[in-house]
């Protein structure tokens, strides 16, 4: 594939810094602006595939009624996921040179595991596998939960690279990265291949925000708005801080982008940026000058805002939560939520399709 670049601060972060640029969304016109971009990889969640999907009916709704002949038997929702897998594999073969380029690091196209098996880890183990396959340069994402930290380590022994999903909090990041680094040392001690494996472990840092904001209305809480906009760069810089120190092989990746400073402040890090494409848009346009700002602090007057916020420290700290508090925490209840609305959105599209109203 020839790639025609567009000059712009990513591409200069791109090329410059250890920090890389993923797309959050499969859709493959936008993924194709990225790698101009500088993007090497691209992330998807039930939410993104669904849009991607209702984005182009054109191309999808006639595919969604031929899988109904040839699956007279399947369900919508297996339908539906039939057609996520589909979209996965053609977006994944743009990325197919940066993966061999990488080794694997990089060029990869995440698929999400059904967030309907969140409360098994075996079923998300199982799945996770069998995504891993559709493609080479795939990457499975699983949930932060309780029972997702158990499937992480698993379905990385079985050579799954995952993308840890679901997660907000610093003790999510760091039991994920954890459970990544058992199951790596699981095929180590086995004499089991681990090179060209590329696991991230995400944290949606605006998601952290939004939550906060809501904590922040719901407790009456008097203090500078905008402050909570650094909540999640808090989160990250210090989930990388903490990956750095105790030798975790996982990268860090910063998703569910609310502002510009949630790829700003974490350049040059060895880690992942993943925004939306229309925030790739923006900051490429933009005349900001990259400057390497991982290891730069948060104000110190904006981290006294966000420490006297209780819900806070539970995110902020490596200990916060335990992991059965993870499937409690408000972004992961919401989130969840939000991902199950799309599955069910997904099967009410399939249904038009297979069964239109009279």
């Amino acid at each position: 594939m020839s790639i025609e670049y567009t000059p712009g601060p990513l591409l200069d972060a791109a090329r410059n810094t250890p920090t890389v640029l993923w797309n959050d969304s499969a859709d493959p016109d936008e993924l194709r602006q990225s790698i101009s971009f500088g993007g090497v990889g691209a992330t998807c969640n039930p939410t993104i595939a669904y849009t991607c999907i209702n984005k182009r009916k054109d191309k999808w709704l006639p595919r969604i009624a031929e899988l109904a002949k040839e699956m007279p038997h399947a369900t919508e929702s297996e339908i539906g996921w039939q057609v996520v897998r589909e979209l996965s594999i053609e977006a994944a073969k743009l990325l197919e040179p940066i993966f061999d380029e990488h080794n694997g690091r990089n060029g990869r196209l995440s698929v999400q595991t059904d967030p309907r098996l969140a409360r098994s880890a075996e079923a998300l183990a199982d799945q996770a596998e069998e995504f891993s396959h559709l493609a080479k340069n795939i990457i499975v994402k699983i949930p932060a939960t309780s029972e997702g930290i158990k499937a992480i380590e698993e379905a990385t022994y079985r050579g799954v690279s995952v993308n840890v999903t679901v997660s907000f909090t610093v003790a999510q990041a760091v039991a994920a990265g954890e459970a990544i680094e058992r199951g790596l040392k699981r095929r180590e001690a086995e004499g089991l291949d681990i090179s060209t494996m590329g696991p991230v472990v995400t944290l949606m840092g605006g998601r952290l925000d939004d939550w906060l904001k809501i904590v922040a209305k719901r407790d009456e809480l008097f203090l500078d708005p905008g402050h909570l906009e650094w909540a999640g760069v808090a989160a990250l810089k210090r989930a990388y801080k903490e990956f750095q120190d105790r030798g975790l092989r996982s990268r860090i990746l910063s998703a569910a982008f609310r502002n510009v400073m949630q790829w700003s402040e974490l350049v040059g890090g060895d880690l992942v940026v993943s925004p939306p494409f229309a925030w790739q848009a923006l900051i490429n346009k933009s005349d900001y000058q990259v400057t390497e700002r991982i290891n730069v602090p948060v104000d110190p007057k904006i981290m006294d805002t966000l420490l006297n916020i209780p819900e806070f420290v539970r995110a902020y700290e490596p200990d916060g939560l335990t992991p059965e508090e993870f499937d409690t925490f408000g972004a992961t209840v919401r989130t969840l939520h939000g991902f199950l609305d799309a599955d069910a959105q997904l099967d009410a599209l399939v249904r038009d399709v297979i069964m239109p109203k009279p």
